[in-house]
């Protein structure tokens, strides 16, 4: 009876002899492939880290934006009729566009603080990890808290 053909499991050594674990890197062409995978993926990453960073400046100007609006708007109101009720809205008008143009300068702050340390890290090969107060969730609690402080400041004699 002819022997069953032998059949080579995965740990068993190849049967030229060699050991694949002194194989080098350069013979397997699926390493190539991994290698290259991985910079393209930590340049998606990159380009989403700056179309993120390109978003929260846009964010920004448009708090400041608003904020000079509000300002020059009320200005024209308190002008145009000289009442009490116009007077004061200007002066809370004033107050809620320097705090939504300092929310604006503050927040371009953090999105690049944000946006470098996360690219220092993937430089380093370090795991990017997600913060507990993700940078949106903190400018949503301060535009939460100046749109109270507005309410508060619009309807207070």
């Amino acid at each position: 009876m002819p022997d069953a053909p032998s059949r080579s499991g995965p740990n068993d050594p190849p049967p030229d002899g060699g050991d694949k674990a002194s194989e080098t890197h350069e013979r397997d062409p699926r390493t190539a492939l991994v290698g290259e995978s991985t910079s393209f993926a930590k340049f998606r990453t990159a380009l989403a880290l700056d179309r993120t960073t390109l978003a929260w400046i846009r964010t920004a100007l448009t708090f400041a934006s608003f904020g000079f609006g509000m300002v020059a708007f009320f200005r024209a109101t308190t002008e145009a009729t000289h009442s009490e009720k116009a007077v004061r809205l200007h002066q809370a008008a004033i107050r809620m566009g320097v705090a939504l143009i300092l929310i604006g300068i503050v927040a371009t702050m953090l999105a690049a603080c944000s946006h470098w340390m996360a690219l220092r890290k993937m430089r380093r090969g370090e795991q990017i990890s997600i913060t507990k107060w993700p940078l949106a969730v903190a400018l949503a609690v301060l535009v939460g808290v100046l749109g109270l402080y507005a309410l508060w400041a619009v309807f207070t004699p």
